[in-house]
């Protein structure tokens, strides 16, 4: 039996996927590498004090109110620069790696992944550009209210929102207890950004509460099937 098949999903989309994987994790360690100290997997930041740090080309000096100086250095470097990296090597390594895959592999197949890539790059660096402060504190609470949205979204679209049915097809289908155990990583990863641990009982407890909103949503689904309204 082909991967594809066991999982719910179609060959192609699985490489796909697994390209997507591969071209970011290369990315990112490249990203490391290149950002000194050169050559180690590590990084030398400036500490971020507030959201003005992330914007320092609104504070150039205006000495008598005259002349401004231009003067502006990046004060968390290299925490706004590296991401810029980062975009340019996956647009790299899209244009190297996927063109192969679609064409030798998956025959034409996938098209629309790289010509969706070479539009949501450049949208994602001009969106770090302008909001990076904003993303840089909002980010964990971001991937917390998504994964959670999303979450609802993917069992709203089930035809049969029993009880019973939503739980068989969230556990018994691998593809759907695929999506459900990446939302869940993703809960836990966006709780262990804005607690960093610092309580590890706490915040332990915190994750183990990562499955409540999907069960809250089979549970409650009886209550919300729009197959059950009724309008007088």
């Amino acid at each position: 039996m082909e991967l594809g098949a066991i999982v719910g999903f179609t060959k192609e989309l699985v490489l796909l996927h697994i390209s997507a994987l591969i071209e970011n994790v290369v990315a990112s360690l490249l990203s490391l590498l290149i950002i000194s100290p050169t050559g180690k997997l590590m990084i030398n930041s400036c500490q971020v004090h507030r959201l003005s740090d992330w914007y320092t080309m609104l504070h150039n000096p205006n000495p008598g109110y005259k002349t401004t100086l231009r003067c502006t250095q990046e004060a968390v470097y290299p925490l706004y620069s590296i991401v810029f990296i980062d975009y340019a090597l996956v647009l790299v390594l899209l244009f190297l790696c996927r063109p192969i895959l679609v064409g030798k592999v998956l025959r034409g197949e996938g098209k629309k992944s790289v010509y969706l890539t070479m539009y949501l790059i450049p949208g994602l660096a001009v969106l770090h550009a302008t909001c990076c402060g904003l993303l840089y504190y909002a980010f964990p609470y971001i991937v917390i209210i998504m994964s959670v949205v999303s979450v609802a979204a993917h069992l709203a679209f089930r035809l049969d929102q029993s009880m019973k049915s939503l739980l068989i097809s969230t556990f018994k289908d691998v593809r759907n207890l695929v999506i459900l155990l990446g939302h869940w990583l993703l809960h836990a990863y966006g709780i262990v950004a804005i607690t960093q641990l610092k309580e590890p009982l706490l915040n332990g407890a915190l994750i183990s509460l990562v499955p409540f909103p999907a069960f809250f949503y089979i549970l409650t689904s009886k209550f919300t099937d729009p197959s059950k309204l009724h309008i007088n």
